[in-house]
């Protein structure tokens, strides 16, 4: 739809066009604004961690690679994982309910909860036009991020930053 922010016309699985099997574009849009949230804060927090140590509470996930630190969590404390399983649980209930009242009742944007307490989509249209388009542009490329921090963690089990910089060093001129 090229009313959304961030059409780029790529589709080529046509999948805003599965109207017949329950999912339309207004759920595929509200799924990648969560799912560009989250990978913004995954990124941003694993780097956060590689920089920084463990957050406070998790001071047995001392590995930099996300993945050992999370089977670090795992080993120490399970209750963690499962309370964060169940708090997963309860808000995509909660948003679930959210965008299937929202695109019934039209009332309400793909991803729009209402949250937004420094004003920045007030007043000025183009400017909130520009904030979503970089909101989804930049949740794409967070998507990218996450998905590459986990691969490469996974394979080397290093940490993002390390593994820039063991890179670097390694094709340095």
């Amino acid at each position: 739809d090229p009313s959304m922010p961030g059409y780029k016309g790529f589709d080529p699985l046509g999948l805003s066009n599965i109207d017949d099997v329950g999912i339309d574009l207004y759920w595929l849009r509200e799924a990648e604004i969560k799912h560009a949230r989250v990978a913004m804060l995954a990124v941003a927090g694993a780097l956060q961690v590689e920089v920084f140590g463990p957050a406070p509470g998790c001071e047995m996930a001392t590995a930099k690679c996300q993945t050992d630190a999370f089977w670090q969590i795992w080993s120490a404390h399970p209750q963690y994982i499962a309370a964060s399983l169940v708090l997963i649980t309860i808000v995509e209930a909660v948003s679930g309910i959210a965008a299937t009242t929202g695109r019934e009742s039209g009332d309400r944007a793909p991803g729009d909860f209402g949250l937004d307490p420094l004003g920045f989509c007030n007043g000025d249209v183009a400017k909130a036009d520009r904030l979503k388009l970089q909101e989804i542009e930049n949740g794409r490329l967070a998507m990218w991020a996450a998905m590459g921090l986990l691969v490469q963690g996974s394979t080397n089990h290093m940490g993002g930053l390390e593994a820039l910089g063991a890179a670097l060093n390694d094709n340095s001129f």
